[in-house]
């Protein structure tokens, strides 16, 4: 079992930065990928960015450029840097972690992006 809990999200005008972190817990030596996922109001969820165990790295297109994946394995720990944040990135910013076998999600963090 794997526990994931986000943070950072807030309120913040166009063209400002957030960094959302998410901390695992539980199982977490089984854990193949780590992402980010989002979902604005009236919209299905969509992946924005993820990092393997290998340090490999995806993005979303409406990402590249300007959002930045990354871990700390010693803190059980990823991050998200949203830069040149822009009205359309508002949603709730998901972290979530695969295994074999199991997706995991944690609660949801709120990114708030005004004109």
């Amino acid at each position: 079992q794997v526990q994931l809990v986000e943070s950072g999200g807030g309120l913040v005008q166009a063209g400002g930065s957030l960094r959302l972190s998410c901390a695992a817990s539980g199982s977490i030596s089984s854990i193949n990928t780590l992402g980010w996922y989002r979902q604005a109001p009236g919209k299905q969820r969509e992946a924005v960015a993820a990092i393997t165990s290998g340090g490999i790295t995806n993005y979303a297109d409406s990402a590249k450029g300007r959002f930045t994946i990354s871990r700390d394995n010693g803190k059980n720990t990823v991050y998200l840097q949203l830069n040149s944040l822009k009205p359309e990135d508002t949603a709730v910013y998901y972290c979530n972690a695969k295994s074999k076998w199991n997706n995991f999600w944690g609660q949801g963090t709120q990114v708030t992006v005004s004109s």
